[in-house]
């Protein structure tokens, strides 16, 4: 056939190929591929707080939050909100629903199509045999 010749150039191809293919993509990927500002900076993510003060302050910001978005609750709440803006879950007459259980009380279901039985005309697959 080809001969040890033949048999020595294949094997550099199968050895020196993929080497060669490797160098050639893989050597300045942070030039080619990068994005530049993809990464956020180190000042613009999230402070953990270490210190005694910095954990109070975080704690005092994460209470005023809080105690917005209950005060928005109770502005927007409705007549399930009650004194203290926290939703009653049970009121003197049992559990009270909520203002999407009682708008879907009103909703009738749509009837369900009535399908015609087939007359059956084998036994096997799809009543071919």
């Amino acid at each position: 056939m080809g001969g040890p010749n033949l048999e020595v150039f294949k094997f550099g191809m199968y050895i020196f190929f993929p080497i060669g293919w490797m160098y050639y993509f893989g050597t300045n990927l942070d030039q080619r591929f990068s994005v530049p500002d993809f990464w956020p900076k180190k000042n613009e993510t999230n402070q953990i707080p270490f210190e005694r003060e910095d954990i109070k302050e975080e704690l005092e910001r994460l209470k005023a939050r809080r105690l917005a978005a209950k005060a928005r609750r109770e502005q927007f709440g409705g007549p399930d909100a009650d004194a203290e803006g926290e939703t009653a879950l049970v009121g003197e007459d049992g559990p009270k629903k909520s203002v999407y259980l009682r708008t879907l009380e009103n909703v009738k279901p749509a009837p369900v199509p009535v399908v015609p039985k087939k007359e059956e005309g084998g036994k096997g697959w799809f009543g071919l045999w």
